[in-house]
């Protein structure tokens, strides 16, 4: 069964550019002149390889979370970078730096991060709950400010940053994606540094304590590098739900291991999973592409209710 899925998800990903509303065909691909050279390597190819990367962050975050937090229902947005990163591309909507969109959207998420770990080096001993109901201050703080730059935009304005917060993988050039693709390679790293670390906290931050692990540093190097990963996926693609919610457990429901030892499964499935979201949010046979972030919201939504009734139980 872990073979098949495994060979099916390469399938699929090897496949991916290949399909749309535009047909390509092969022939073409080594001819820099032709429409089905640029439409393949200027726009599907960039297009799925930052589909697997935003995948794989927002997986391997999620794992990290649930982890740290000790709760199942965790997500890389808990802390309110993707809040943030938002409000930061909003406020370059509404006062005209359309063109670094990007840029301020990371720093928005940047932002939340200096916020939160600034205020958690004021807290005696590394309390999650804590930095949780921090975030979450944080979050209703920034849709209260995202409410005012709605009222202060005109109606294209409002659109472009609805349209951010659906989600999109569309990116132009294979320089584009070096961004997401470094944040992930380094994520998955700096994880995979940590596992040891991180199998302890699973028990408890006093077993991880007593076993000599440095309980503050760890959490808050883990914390901060799936943030700012996070942050940088989210300026690129903006918010996509689900992802970092659902892909851990499916995994680990496969696998049937313990979670440090199913990052780089994670991490792979998470990208598969956005890659084949993205497939069908461009072929659904519409005039344009549905936003991805409604594709994972119609599977993870669902999957959401499954979880809390399967914890009540």
């Amino acid at each position: 069964m872990k073979y098949f899925m495994l060979l099916l998800s390469f399938i699929a990903i090897t496949l991916a550019p290949f399909f749309g509303q535009i047909p390509i065909e092969l022939y073409k691909l080594d001819n820099p002149t032709t429409v089905d050279y640029k439409l393949f390597w200027d726009i599907r190819l960039p297009r799925v390889i930052v589909a697997f990367f935003a995948g794989s962050i927002l997986a391997l975050g999620g794992l990290i979370f649930q982890s740290l937090f000790k709760n199942p229902m965790g997500t890389p947005y808990t802390l309110g970078v993707a809040s943030g990163s938002t409000l930061g591309v909003a406020f370059a909507v509404v006062f005209g730096f359309g063109s670094l969109l990007s840029l301020f959207g990371f720093l928005g998420a940047l932002l939340t991060v200096v916020i939160l770990f600034a205020l958690t080096l004021r807290l005696k001993s590394y309390q999650t709950n804590s930095l949780l109901l921090v975030g979450i201050a944080l979050a209703f703080f920034y849709n209260a400010a995202l409410m005012i730059l709605f009222y202060l935009s005109d109606e294209s304005q409002s659109f472009e940053i609805i349209r951010f917060t659906m989600g999109s993988v569309d990116v132009i050039g294979l320089n584009n994606t070096i961004p997401i693709l470094l944040a992930s390679v380094g994520l998955l790293l700096l994880s995979w540094w940590y596992q040891k670390e991180l199998k302890l906290l699973l028990t408890s931050n006093d077993y991880a304590y007593l076993k000599g692990v440095e309980v503050k540093r760890v959490n808050t190097v883990l914390l901060v590098a799936v943030s700012v990963a996070v942050g940088v996926c989210v300026s690129i693609t903006g918010p996509i739900g689900f992802v970092g919610l659902i892909i851990p457990h499916i995994v680990k429901t496969i696998y049937k291991k313990s979670a440090e030892q199913l990052m780089l499964p994670i991490f792979f499935y998470g990208g598969v999973f956005l890659v084949l979201s993205d497939l069908i949010a461009r072929n659904l046979g519409s005039n344009s592409d549905i936003p991805i972030g409604i594709i994972t919201a119609f599977l993870g939504g669902p999957f959401f209710v499954y979880l809390i009734m399967r914890k009540r139980n």
